[in-house]
């Protein structure tokens, strides 16, 4: 899952970046309404969090181009107002979801990977292929009833496998959808995550690599 967030409070944006980096987000921070359109423009997410004073291009605004673009990203707007004038307010800008400050993080990651299921409705609660399933909601991950201990990066490659069973995924895409705009677009990150993720689900492997293409899952 991708994840922008636009807050022009440092400590408090860089401090949800790290947090849901720990949950297993790839997650790009910006402190301005300038820098946050310039990503947009070059990276497809699933969910933004917005803070509504913006310096540079307003917060107001950014949720207004989205939902005249009619993206699939979903818009979590954050404000230290919080009442219900500006609730509504927000909402009929055409952000998707309502947060005020001050939040507890747990409820932030909650609502965060609730409107990342709604982005891309498509997908069912829970991913499957052969004997290996994953529960994105719960973070779970099972081969043949076994409990899988991956790490965010291996569980967030698996869930992006899982998603496109059958399909060819390259290593790029997979950079860019579990990583965020730090990671070096010539490591070798996808690649090392996929053999520790191949090892941990043991035999039979259902991760295949295709020769200058990427990787994908399913059987043979």
């Amino acid at each position: 899952m991708r994840v922008l967030v636009v807050e022009d409070f440092e400590i408090l944006a860089r401090s949800i970046g790290t947090g849901l980096r720990r949950e297993g987000m790839a997650v790009d921070v910006v402190l301005d309404g300038t820098d946050a359109l310039d990503s947009l423009a070059v990276t497809r997410y699933e969910v933004v969090i917005l803070d509504r004073d913006l310096p540079g291009v307003h917060g107001d605004e950014i949720c207004r181009r989205l939902a005249d673009d009619r993206r699939d990203t979903r818009v979590l707007m954050l404000t230290a107002a919080d009442t219900i004038e500006d609730r509504v307010d927000g909402l009929s800008l055409g952000a998707d979801d309502y947060l005020p400050k001050p939040f507890a993080f747990a409820e932030l990651v909650a609502r965060v990977r609730a409107l990342a299921r709604r982005a891309t409705p498509s997908l069912p609660p829970i991913l499957s292929c052969g004997d290996i399933t994953v529960d994105p909601a719960r973070r779970v991950a099972l081969r043949a009833g076994r409990r899988l201990e991956l790490s965010p990066k291996e569980f967030a490659l698996l869930e992006c496998l899982l998603a496109a069973p059958g399909l060819v995924l390259p290593a790029e895409e997979l950079l860019e959808r579990v990583w965020d705009e730090a990671a070096d677009p010539f490591t070798s990150a996808v690649k090392h995550t996929i053999h520790r993720l191949r090892a941990k689900l043991g035999d039979p492997p259902v991760i295949q690599t295709i020769r200058e293409g990427g990787y994908r899952i399913g059987p043979p």
